[in-house]
């Protein structure tokens, strides 16, 4: 069985295609002028129905990361002694907006931050040492590498953002990574979905979307992406790398910068660097962004 995120990337990259109905409605808008370099697509989900299930539980460790990449459930209690031919569930609606990196930008900054640097190596290490602490297999919840921790970093600075405006908290906000390398089954992705929902029948009234059109998307970009150069945490924050005591599976993050209510993190706030996205006080070399305007630069000289 493929994993659920694979139909959700092929009807998020192709909205006009894709049937639509009162539980599913997208929307292809233009890219904002100054990131057409960096990615590929942009999404309004205008209407967004999830469904979630109560399929079990489990006490002292939480296996919500190995059930999302479908290797957990037979570590978690049953809902009942008898198997049990239905379970419990919500529907929610709401909204969002979904955002495709240009793939081969994103392939390229991998290979030059794999070769200037240590911090790959760095985080495979500090996620390794994290399971072994938790008697957690390594290949439940493998290593997503460097594109997953530039997309995660990116989307909690855009919840961030977006929770300044769009009425929502942070806390209603969520996220989802869609990160596959070329060579992984199902590959490449590289992609995030940052929605809200609620109970009601109508769901949610439309402020995330609007956040998405051209003219509002470009200035929370630039405000987002301006808000990681400095913390006020720095330096301390600027300088922390990935314990390899498995401590801290994250970079440059913390509660003043990236860090986000558990309800809105699929991954606990680990994996997460704001040196990957922008120059900071303490590394200006591994940032995708300035990477990634450069590289139009020299596009267009040539």
């Amino acid at each position: 069985v493929e994993p659920l995120k694979v139909p959700e990337w092929r009807a998020f990259t192709n909205p006009t295609t894709t049937s639509q109905d009162d539980d599913f409605r997208l929307k292809q808008v233009e890219i904002p002028a100054r990131y057409r370099a960096v990615f590929e697509r942009v999404v309004l989900v205008e209407r967004l129905c999830e469904v979630r299930a109560l399929v079990g539980f489990s006490r002292l460790i939480s296996l919500g990361e190995a059930v999302a990449l479908g290797g957990g459930i037979d570590m978690m209690a049953p809902l009942a002694r008898k198997a049990t031919t239905w379970v419990p569930a919500t529907e929610v609606h709401g909204e969002g907006i979904f955002l495709q990196f240009n793939e081969a930008l994103i392939a390229h900054w991998e290979a030059y931050v794999e070769a200037i640097s240590e911090r790959n190596r760095e985080f495979s290490l500090a996620h390794q040492v994290w399971c072994d602490n938790r008697h957690i297999p390594i290949w439940r919840i493998p290593y997503p590498r460097l594109r997953y921790i530039l997309l995660h970093s990116f989307a909690h600075v855009l919840m961030r953002q977006f929770a300044l405006e769009s009425g929502y908290t942070t806390a209603s906000l969520s996220e989802r990574i869609y990160s596959l390398a070329p060579t992984d089954e199902h590959g490449p992705m590289a992609g995030i979905l940052i929605s809200t929902s609620a109970n009601d029948s109508e769901g949610t009234l439309g402020g995330l979307v609007h956040l998405g059109m051209p003219g509002e998307l470009e200035r929370h970009f630039d405000a987002a992406l301006e808000s990681l150069i400095w913390c006020s945490s720095d330096p301390l924050c600027a300088e922390h790398i990935p314990d390899p005591n498995g401590l801290a599976v994250h970079g440059a993050a913390c509660h003043a910068c990236l860090f986000a209510p558990e309800t809105a993190c699929e991954r606990g706030n680990r994996f997460l660097d704001r040196t990957l996205l922008m120059p900071t006080l303490h590394i200006d070399a591994l940032a995708f962004f300035p990477f990634a305007l450069a590289s139009e630069t020299e596009e267009q000289a040539e």
